[in-house]
């Protein structure tokens, strides 16, 4: 009787080593992403919808400088494996931390622009580098 689950468990490994074996880095990267949300208790940035009040974590792609009605505008792209979502704090043109690759954690009020979702201003926190 205890050959069955012993079996199951040991092919569920064996399968688990053959689906990492054959993903992309991209694809790998985002599994960790997306782990690394449920862990730390943060909403998936492809379930926040327009004016929720959210918490999310994911890596910086991008950091741009890019003036919005001629006000200095620092925008980045947070990704967790599942959405994309834009960053940006208004009135500044760089901060400290904020950079490509960087792991953060941030909240506020999710608006929708040109299809996207954006986070304006929000409250952030930068994850250590050891974490990364």
């Amino acid at each position: 009787m205890s050959a069955a689950p012993r079996t199951e468990k040991s092919a569920g490994r064996f399968r688990r080593m053959l689906d990492r074996l054959s993903s992309t880095p991209e694809d790998l990267e985002s599994e960790e992403l997306q782990e690394d949300a449920e862990a730390t208790g943060c909403t998936r940035i492809c379930d926040c919808s327009d004016r929720q009040i959210v918490k999310v974590t994911g890596t910086l792609r991008t950091v741009t400088l890019r003036p919005r009605a001629g006000v200095p505008a620092l925008e980045a792209e947070l990704f967790d494996g599942t959405a994309p979502l834009d960053v940006v704090w208004l009135g500044r043109r760089s901060i400290v931390g904020i950079e490509p690759g960087r792991k953060l954690i941030a909240s506020g009020r999710i608006s929708m622009s040109h299809g996207r979702r954006v986070l304006f201003n929000p409250k952030y926190e930068l994850r250590p580098l050891g974490q990364e």
